[in-house]
């Protein structure tokens, strides 16, 4: 399979992972659940994966516009229900009249307690209520371990996924022609600014793909590729159209509103 031309170097060490994944539901004809991917991550897992008649791969990630999903790969005669992501919801209990939460504390402290990021889903803020998603192996260990967040002191209420607070991903779309994909062309493109400046904040550390700080303004970027820039918000590249007449890349971007 040779799979490797459609991605980056750099994910190579992924893509053999997903290989794995795949390789293991063949020869074993049961299931493989991993743990949370970004979106970018699940692109390449629905790749690998899309080619093969007899496996297939569904994604989830506590509700449906969630970012970041758990992939069971599994045989195609298996039926899948939402029990088999085993994936566990928690609400924040905190003294809210009084303190403020935002995101990197939340996942500053899940990070502190030791686990790796793949075991945490997405962390949901809306008007003072805070909840975040974990796989259920760690359930109770976070239960236990997490009593504080920045200067609060917290408690942690499990609920029903049904239960989950909704946040609407709305991207604004747009279409660009850019003359490559690298980070710095694209970026210019998304945010109407010019190459220097985009250049500038890449070299500024102001910039991630897909939660990575990039400092290459010549990193090449992909469909799915989540781009935060700090001061402007979020983008998505959702699609690349394919070229011009005039040798361009035609794209469709999303800015997060």
């Amino acid at each position: 399979m040779n799979i490797y031309q459609h991605f980056r170097i750099e994910e190579r060490e992924f893509i053999d992972l997903a290989l794995q994944w795949m390789e293991y539901v063949e020869q074993t004809y049961s299931s493989k659940l991993t743990d949370f991917l970004d979106p970018r991550e699940q692109q390449i897992v629905q790749a690998v994966v899309g080619s093969q008649a007899e496996i297939q791969v569904a994604f989830f990630g506590g509700q449906e516009n969630n970012e970041r999903k758990r992939a069971l790969i599994y045989p195609e005669y298996l039926q899948v229900e939402k029990n088999d992501f085993h994936i566990r919801l928690f609400e924040v209990e905190y003294p809210v009249k009084f303190l403020t939460i935002e995101h990197p504390q939340v996942l500053g402290s899940l990070m502190a307690l030791g686990v790796r990021r793949g075991k945490f889903g997405d962390i949901l803020i809306h008007e003072g209520r805070i909840q975040f998603l974990v796989t259920e192996e760690i359930s109770e260990y976070i239960k236990l371990q997490l009593t504080q967040i920045g200067r609060a002191s917290v408690t942690l209420k499990e609920l029903p996924s049904e239960e989950g607070l909704v946040i609407e991903g709305h991207w604004q779309e747009m279409t660009a022609t850019v003359s490559s994909l690298r980070l710095d062309t694209v970026l210019a493109a998304l945010l109407n600014l010019s190459r220097q400046k985009s250049q500038e904040l890449i070299r500024n550390k102001r910039v991630k793909v897909n939660w990575t700080t990039i400092e290459n303004p010549s990193f090449e970027c992909g469909v799915a590729d989540i781009i935060s820039v700090r001061g402007f918000g979020r983008l998505k590249l959702i699609s690349i159209e394919g070229k011009t007449k005039k040798d361009k890349w035609r794209i469709v971007g999303g800015k997060q509103k």
